[in-house]
């Protein structure tokens, strides 16, 4: 429940985060027009957010004949899971990646990259299954869409108005220039870290359970330190506002959006996994 409430809040804090800024620089028309924008981003990101996120990464549906030992490691961990089976994708890239969404366990999709099959062996492939099946168990999935979209909204909102106020607009009567201002700079850097927050508190549970899926916490230990390493030497082509999605994070360290990671430091995730095999 704790996790629930604190997504909740999380959730909340970015939806009022859009609203203060329409207010601080729109004034009362400005905290109407947001409000109608965050009502239009919730429900387009609740229905559309799956076909928006494989779109974008041109990912393909996979068949049993493509690739009947994916489908079968899949189909055998969510009915371990007492889920669904999802529909899997495949996403043409070496990186190797993999990632859930979908609004719900009925419309669940998991998709994987071509480097992960060619890089982990089918327990450590398993256990990644395992993670993101737990993702749509504990309906992470659309949690993360839309604490991403709303995010992206504001920072888009933040860079318009930016410019507004370079040309000397948005000067409603109700309106505060110097607020504007600050809010058109702070606003990107709260709403990421409002994000980074919903992502984070979800990785560690998604571990737990999904270990527990697969049955061996050592293979998706051994899993996340072949991704990291792979990621490093070969960062994947991804947008940064779909990047918490991933099992681990998709830029290498290097990257300025590396300063702002959704996930957890992967050296604690795998002591976690270590310590939870060393106590069964």
């Amino acid at each position: 429940m704790s996790n629930v409430l604190k997504t909740t809040f999380l959730l909340g804090a970015l939806t009022g985060l859009l609203l203060l800024f329409g207010q601080v620089f729109g004034g009362r028309t400005g905290m109407i027009i947001a409000f109608g924008f965050a009502v239009v981003i919730n429900f387009g990101s609740y229905w559309f957010s799956d076909r928006i996120v494989l779109a974008l990464y041109r990912a393909k549906p996979v068949t049993e004949s493509d690739d009947p030992e994916l489908i079968s490691i899949v189909r055998n961990l969510a009915t371990r899971a007492g889920l669904p089976m999802p529909r899997v994708f495949r996403i043409p890239q070496p990186t190797p990646n993999a990632f859930a969404t979908g609004r719900n366990p009925q419309n669940a999709v998991v998709a994987v990259t071509d480097g992960i099959r060619s890089l982990l062996t089918p327990d450590e492939l398993a256990g990644v299954i395992g993670h993101e099946l737990a993702h749509i168990g504990h309906r992470d999935i659309l949690i993360s869409s839309i604490a991403a979209t709303l995010a992206g909204a504001i920072m888009m909102l933040a860079n318009m108005a930016r410019w507004a106020l370079i040309f000397g607009g948005g000067r409603d009567e109700d309106s505060n220039p110097v607020g504007a201002l600050l809010m058109a700079i702070l606003a990107p850097i709260a709403a990421i870290i409002i994000q980074m927050a919903v992502s984070r508190s979800r990785e560690y549970q998604a571990d737990q359970t999904g270990a527990r899926i697969a049955g061996n916490p050592e293979s998706l230990a051994s899993a996340l330190e072949k991704l990291t390493m792979a990621s490093k030497r070969v960062p994947m082509a991804s947008n940064p506002a779909t990047s918490h999605m991933f099992i681990v994070k998709p830029f290498s360290g290097r990257s300025v959006i590396a300063l702002f990671s959704t996930h957890p430091p992967v050296e604690k995730r795998v002591q976690r996994l270590r310590e939870m095999k060393r106590g069964r």
